[in-house]
């Protein structure tokens, strides 16, 4: 089967990251390889219908049938935006380098945007980032800390993947809690230390929801410091999408 399941797609800003504000079309992928005790996105893997706006920016939703097609899907998102006035197309998920075939085949025809394809990945998939990063112009890396995901940080696969994830725009985001250990926020400016220190590192304190509970003022400050010893580039930037309301 060449289609791929999909939970929505919609026309919105970046809430997170560096390209905080910029406006793009989000494709979200059902379906992730990992578990993160914060995260706010349905886990179904095969949804059996999924969600489209209509009209950029106005919530006005249609539901469809899941799987879809590659192609098929190129022509609804063309037809249904103008990518021009968009920054770029966000591939997000759950995990979308699980679909890195039904990529391959999608992202030929979403082309027209003002920056290109953007990646958000849990950064831990690096044989599949290989696979597609020729398609790809910006890639946002989460590093994924055991203290906020509740999961061994993989960081082996972490290093590799942005060893492979440097070959284009690339950078990492880490998501901080009241439990984030300093020791965690030195070995992630150390690994990307390695692969170029320019690299930027974003620092987001987690969304306070189902009793996490988001770091201090004082907390995050002393995580950047800590991070700033180390790389060039480490900015807080929390999820302002949900302070603005957006989805």
């Amino acid at each position: 089967m060449s289609g791929a399941y999909l939970q929505e797609i919609f026309s919105s800003v970046q809430g997170e990251g560096p390209f905080v504000g910029c406006r793009q079309v989000f494709i979200r992928l059902a379906g992730c390889n990992w578990t993160c005790t914060y995260c706010d996105t349905p886990t179904d893997p095969a949804p059996k219908t999924w969600v489209m706006e209509k009209t950029p920016g106005c919530r006005n939703f249609m539901t469809l049938a899941n799987p879809v097609e590659p192609v098929e899907l190129a022509e609804m998102i063309t037809s249904h935006y103008d990518l021009t006035l968009h920054h770029s197309v966000s591939l997000t998920g759950g995990e979308p380098l699980l679909h890195t075939q039904f990529l391959k085949k999608l992202i030929p025809g979403i082309c027209g945007t003002r920056a290109g394809i953007f990646l958000e990945t849990n950064g831990t998939l690096p044989d599949k980032l290989s696979s597609v990063i020729d398609w790809v112009d910006i890639v946002s890396m989460d590093v994924k800390l055991e203290s906020s995901t509740g999961t061994k940080t993989p960081w082996d696969a972490h290093k590799r993947f942005l060893t492979v994830a440097a070959r284009k725009k690339v950078y990492v985001k880490v998501v901080v809690s009241a439990s984030t250990k300093e020791a965690e926020i030195e070995q992630t400016g150390k690994l990307i230390y390695s692969i170029d220190p320019e690299i930027e590192l974003i620092l987001q304190p987690v969304t306070a929801r189902g009793g996490i509970v988001t770091p201090s003022v004082d907390r995050v400050l002393r995580l950047q410091e800590r991070a700033l010893k180390i790389l060039q580039n480490v900015r807080v930037i929390p999820q302002t999408h949900l302070m603005m309301g957006q989805l």
